[in-house]
């Protein structure tokens, strides 16, 4: 295995288990980087005009796409549906971010969690 292999394993790693923390463990925790002044992910979707069905909707497919990443580590052919699947999904974040003129900071996450599935799935094609 090339050591840059390793390094990609680690980001599918960090992509995959942070979205599943943000979903499955955190989802009623407020933090700072919530769109407005949200204190929970479905307070932040009505922030955006987002309906409680699309909070269960995006919730699915974060968690169904993070859970992808993380077995494309043993089953490579996983990788793009992954990482390209929870790219747009974050973009989407960032475009939510922007919508509702959040301060920047806001848009970070969903930002560098974009960029490292870009970098991903570039490896991967």
């Amino acid at each position: 295995m090339d050591p840059f292999d390793y390094i990609i394993i680690v980001l599918k790693v960090i992509v995959g288990l942070s979205i599943l923390n943000v979903w499955l463990i955190q989802p009623k925790k407020p933090t700072k980087w919530r769109g407005g002044n949200a204190k929970t992910i479905v307070e932040e979707f009505e922030v955006y005009g987002l309906s409680k069905t699309l909070v269960y909707i995006v919730g699915f497919l974060k968690v169904s796409l993070a859970l992808i990443l993380l077995a494309s580590i043993q089953f490579e052919s996983l990788t793009l549906i992954g990482s390209l699947g929870l790219a747009a999904l974050l973009l989407g974040s960032i475009i939510m971010h922007i919508k509702v003129k959040d301060e920047l900071y806001k848009s970070f996450p969903a930002f560098l969690f974009l960029l490292m599935n870009l970098v991903i799935a570039y490896t991967a094609i």
